[in-house]
């Protein structure tokens, strides 16, 4: 009996080539300039005293500081508030727009406001709800001159938790809409078929099979929108005047500032920002890696 010899089909090894890297340069420059460094900036800084000796003393004063752990909580709550209320008001409005049946020209729009209004912040946003929902704002004179009704007299303020809560609801839905289309599109029709088939009603199969593959999506999209709101300066800024006194204006306070000036506190602080993000982003990583075993 006769021993065949099968040909080598092992594929040569490609060869690194550098034209295959020249697109990420740009990529990777900026994000030595803009992340990498300034991060090491902040890390040496948070350990330095105005002399410029090594000190522990910015790091403590993050947990012994009562201003600063409420400007940490504070921050923490408006993130969580309109992480949780962005995100089911969004998934509501991406149902609508993948599953819920609309007509694709209502479709387009509401993707394409989705797109423009979750990068619409800052001084802009902020005027724009001001000239809105001010005190002497279109709605609220509408309001107050044809039905009797001022909201501000009623509890409301523009300026408060409340208000600025709002305002970042104005940017969290779209991008939750934005995140969600796609995770809801990557829901197998085979799936609605053979539930269907076993004698599942709508309601079951949500609750039973969609809602399960979609909720490490969601929550990771949650998680995501609370980065966002995290770390939002400019818009708070604007719309209270520093008045609500959240963690990065109080960074902004003691690196600009002329009565809280103390750059290394800061830095102190902006790595405790750093740090809550990190894990932020973390869990929202390991939750897409859960959400990818299915929806491929």
């Amino acid at each position: 009996m006769t021993q065949t010899t099968l040909p080598n089909t092992q594929m040569p090894l490609p060869r690194s080539n550098i034209k295959n890297w020249i697109g990420v340069v740009p990529f990777l420059i900026f994000a030595i300039l803009f992340i990498f460094l300034p991060s090491v900036r902040l890390f040496i800084g948070s350990f330095t005293n105005e002399e410029g000796a090594f000190t522990l003393e910015n790091v403590i004063q993050l947990f012994t500081e009562q201003y600063i752990l409420d400007s940490y909580w504070l921050s923490i709550k408006i993130s969580a508030v309109t992480a949780l209320g962005g995100g089911l008001f969004g998934f509501l409005l991406a149902y609508s727009v993948t599953a819920g049946g609309l007509p694709k020209p209502l479709r387009s729009a509401l993707v394409t406001f989705s797109g423009v209004a979750s990068n619409f912040a800052g001084v802009p946003l902020a005027f724009a709800f001001v000239a809105t929902l001010g005190r002497t704002g279109f709605v609220t004179t509408v309001l107050k001159d044809l039905f009797g009704f001022n909201i501000y007299e009623n509890g409301f303020n523009l300026y408060s938790f409340l208000g600025l809560s709002l305002t970042y609801m104005y940017f969290q839905f779209p991008l939750m809409v934005l995140i969600m289309a796609p995770a809801l599109d990557g829901l197998k029709r085979e799936w609605r078929e053979a539930a269907e088939n076993l004698g599942a009603t709508s309601m079951q199969y949500w609750l039973k099979i969609a809602l399960p593959v979609l909720l490490p999506s969601i929550l990771g999209a949650m998680i995501l929108l609370f980065g966002n709101a995290f770390g939002a300066y400019a818009t708070a800024y604007a719309l209270t005047g520093g008045r609500l006194p959240i963690i990065t204006i109080q960074i902004g306070a003691q690196v600009r500032g002329d009565v809280l000036h103390n750059p290394n506190l800061g830095n102190a602080m902006a790595m405790g920002m750093v740090f809550i993000m990190a894990v932020s982003l973390a869990g929202y990583s390991w939750l897409q890696a859960k959400t990818e075993r299915w929806l491929k």
